[in-house]
């Protein structure tokens, strides 16, 4: 096939929505956790911002289904997500992290695989974007240099001398537009001084999105990182289909370095171009940029969940479940979760990062892990925790079921609240409905399932001298975690 043909397959096919989704966000803990970091949590509206994305991308005059990229420890939370918007997307799991190169190195090659010359939208599942038209549009002026063999970047025009942001400098215009340039340069962080004349300069800030040809990148990994490259090949080779997810091969995706995109490929690429977007963003990379996107009050104060200010301004409340509030302040973040709170000037709201470190280094739980857990089957709430006995408020999904397994040290009391439990204990199988309980012995092997169609809920009750989960001896899986 020569370029001329692949650049007609690449404009006559629709785009290929790549969602990275592998990422931890510590700056907005105690909301953003390793468990469950920011893109899966809804900090900007009811969604989610990676649910937020994947509707971004939904029109399918222009888009293809997605492509999600991500942890394999989210996978099936990335599938109900997705599922909860009544969408379809493919899920290819990273054995581990390794940064967002060989992320985007993994989704050129599935694309061109699958279609020589087909254009990518490489698509951080972290931001927010307020205004899907222009972002349309964007994409769409973006597609002109894209099918060219550009690497094409999304700028926005600053609104502030941001330290925290890396800049583009356009360069020449395409013809017949005013938002369509060359790049002429990448800066990466500036100093605020500095960056207060890159904005008289008219820079750009670079969103860390990305349109590209799959061949087109190709080239270019094999020109600036083929070692990268060369993982992303071996680690697509070796790959494995496991309950519908792409599973990549661990020890050829583990052979990458660990680097961004950006660094590796986009700031040393032969052909770029940058497109000036005119929708609203926001990298919500911390509590204030949380606020900034927010809808506020007369006085500036931004509410999420259960709060109230009393002679404040341009304040932030973001709880889940607590009734919090904000008296006789000015400039604070206010962040509180079942299991911690955070307090914070917004203007120094990146030493959240430094907290979190400071707290893992302590040897704190709350640092990576939430009281919730969510599993393949639904989720389960801790309550109260003491020194031999738990109480955890368990959620099956229509159809969920849990691995079949026994404890060594622990004991168990179920008690249906709303629902009708199958439950295995032994070779016994029965069906357990509201307001009835269950024992489970030490040692017991049991299974729990909702076979019903609403959500099965339960309180249980366990005791015992260990209580962690590393007395669960799983015998059998659906989810295949034996």
């Amino acid at each position: 096939m020569t370029a001329g043909q692949e650049t007609a397959v690449a404009a006559d096919a629709r785009i290929l929505p790549v969602l990275l989704a592998g990422g931890s966000g510590t700056r907005l803990w105690p909301v953003s956790r390793d468990a469950m970091p920011k893109q899966f949590q809804p900090l900007v509206g009811p969604l989610s911002s990676f649910q937020q994305t994947v509707q971004r991308v939904a029109d399918p005059a222009l888009f293809a289904d997605p492509l999600v990229i991500t942890n394999e420890a989210f996978r099936f939370f990335v599938r109900k997500q997705v599922a909860d918007l009544g969408a379809a997307a493919s899920i290819v799991l990273e054995p581990e992290r390794r940064d967002s190169a060989a992320a985007v190195a993994i989704a050129a090659v599935l694309a061109e695989r699958q279609a020589p010359g087909t254009l990518v939208l490489a698509l951080a599942a972290d931001h927010i974007v307020l205004d899907t038209d222009l972002f349309a549009e964007a994409v769409r002026l973006g597609a002109r240099a894209a099918i060219e063999g550009a690497i094409v970047v999304f700028g926005l025009t600053p609104t502030e001398p941001r330290s925290s942001f890396g800049y583009i400098k356009p360069g020449e215009a395409y013809a017949g537009t005013d938002d369509l340039h060359a790049v002429e340069r990448f800066v990466e962080k500036p100093d605020r001084a500095t960056a207060l004349g890159y904005m008289r300069d008219g820079y750009l800030w670079n969103s860390g999105n990305f349109l590209f040809r799959s061949d087109a990148m190709i080239a270019e990994f094999a020109r600036s990182a083929p070692d990268i490259l060369a993982a992303a090949e071996a680690a697509v080779d070796a790959a494995t289909t496991d309950l519908g997810f792409l599973r990549l091969d661990r020890a050829a995706f583990a052979a990458a370095p660990s680097t961004s995109i950006d660094y590796a490929v986009i700031e040393k690429a032969a052909k770029i171009a940058v497109v000036t977007g005119r929708f609203r963003w926001s990298d919500i990379g911390s509590w204030d940029a949380i606020w900034e996107v927010s809808e506020r009050d007369a006085e500036g104060n931004a509410l999420h969940g259960h709060g109230a200010f009393v002679g404040s301004r341009d304040c932030l409340i973001h709880s889940e479940e607590t009734l919090t509030t904000v008296v006789g302040l000015e400039g604070i973040a206010v962040v509180a979760t079942s299991d911690a709170v955070m307090v914070v000037p917004r203007e120094r709201a990146q030493l959240v990062k430094d907290a979190v470190a400071q707290l893992k280094a302590a040897g704190r739980g709350e640092a990576a892990q939430h009281r919730h857990s969510f599993r393949p089957w639904g989720r389960y709430d801790d309550i109260v925790t003491g020194d031999r006995f738990r109480v955890r408020h368990i959620t099956v999904d229509p159809g969920g079921v849990l691995s079949l397994q026994k404890h060594l040290h622990r004991a168990e009391h179920w008690v249906v609240v709303s629902g009708t439990a199958e439950v295995t204990v032994g070779d016994d199988v029965r069906l357990v409905a509201e307001n009835e309980s269950l024992y489970i012995p030490v040692g017991t092997i049991h299974r729990l399932a909702n076979p019903g169609r609403i959500p099965l809920e339960l309180i249980e009750v366990q005791t015992g001298s260990h209580l962690s989960e590393d007395d669960v001896i799983r015998l059998g899986d659906i989810y295949s975690r034996v």
